[in-house]
Order: structure tokens, then sequence, then C-alpha cells
């Protein structure tokens, strides 16, 4: 589960004044959740045997399937994790020193449901490899991406030079543009 939680992207979602950020893996098998406020990160992985242990604790009325259990926990998470979450689902979050707690309140089967994510602090080793190692090798990417931008622009300048120097003029002067200055454009960046 945690491999295939590696190519589940980070979602933004909002438990009452709190902002997190959450990604979430379903099989039948079971779950693995991974959430942070950017200044802790907690998970919880629950298998099969887990799911159905807490399902009979917190949903007495209802007796459904494993996997059954699974696909609706989805049906509910992923719709939040993409900024539409169901109008009848409740979301609420619990923070203690030994975790984050999750309740999730919605209905199945016309019964009344409830899910509770039992999360604890993330292993240093979880956090790194899905939370640290992904931005800095998309930092690494961007910085390559506005070099060959700029190494781009500069060559445009070039044969642009090249052309008005060939006695080419613009047919209209609204195109006009100043030529490209990669130290000012680095200071604004900077600065901003």
């Amino acid at each position: 589960l945690e491999s295939s939680l590696l190519t589940q992207p980070w979602a933004s979602v909002r438990f009452g004044e709190s902002t997190f950020l959450a990604k979430v893996c379903f099989r039948d098998t079971g779950y693995i959740l991974l959430i942070s406020d950017l200044s802790s990160v907690w998970y919880e992985s629950a298998d099969a045997e887990a799911v159905g242990q807490r399902s009979k604790e917190l949903n007495k009325r209802l007796t459904v399937h494993v996997s059954s259990f699974l696909n609706h926990l989805c049906n509910l998470m992923c719709p939040l994790l993409a900024g539409q979450p169901g109008a009848t689902t409740a979301f609420s979050c619990h923070r203690s020193p030994s975790g984050l707690r999750l309740r999730v309140k919605s209905e199945l089967s016309g019964l009344p449901f409830y899910w509770d994510f039992h999360c604890c602090p993330a292993p240093l080793e979880m956090v790194f490899r899905h939370l640290v190692r992904p931005l800095i090798q998309m930092n690494l990417a961007l910085q390559c991406q506005v070099q060959e931008l700029i190494s781009l622009l500069l060559q445009k300048d070039a044969e642009i030079e090249d052309y008005r120097e060939s006695g080419a003029t613009l047919s209209r002067d609204r195109l006009w543009t100043e030529p490209f200055r990669e130290e000012t454009f680095q200071q604004n960046f900077v600065a901003e």
C-alpha cells in the first residue's frame, strides 16, 4: 500500500479552521492515509482485519463486507481530496500529543455511518519519502526548467537582434519588447 501511496498526489483539505495536506490509498486489503499540517505528519495504515474490527465497534447496526466498507470510505475520501466533499458527509479532526484523529460521519445503505482514522506520527523515513524528497526533486526540476527558459529567451533575443541588423522591422509596434536581462529577472524574482 505504501508504494501505491507514493503515486498519489497531495491535496489540500480543510477541517474547521485548520488546513492540511493529505493523500490516501485504498485497496480491498486495507488503506493508508498520510496527512500533514506542514509542522507535523501523521499516518494510519489499516489492513482488512483492523478495518473489520473498527467497523464493528463504530457501526454496530451495519453488517457489510470489509471490501464494501473500504469502498465506501474511498467514495467519501476521494471527493474530499478532489475539493468536492459530499453534502451528507461531515469531517472533523482532533489533535493530541499522541496523534491526530479524523472523524467521518455519513450514511451507508440509509443507516448512519461513522469512521475514525487513528493517525500517529509518521516515521522520519516516511516523511522523507513522501514529502521531502518529492519537494526537493520538484524544486530541482523547476530550477532546470527556468534555466532552459532563460537560455531560450536569450537565444530569441539574439535572433531578433540579428533580424534587426539585417534591416528587418516590425509590422506592428506593439509587438516590440525589451531584450531579456537575466540579472534583472533574477533580482526581481528574489525581491518578490
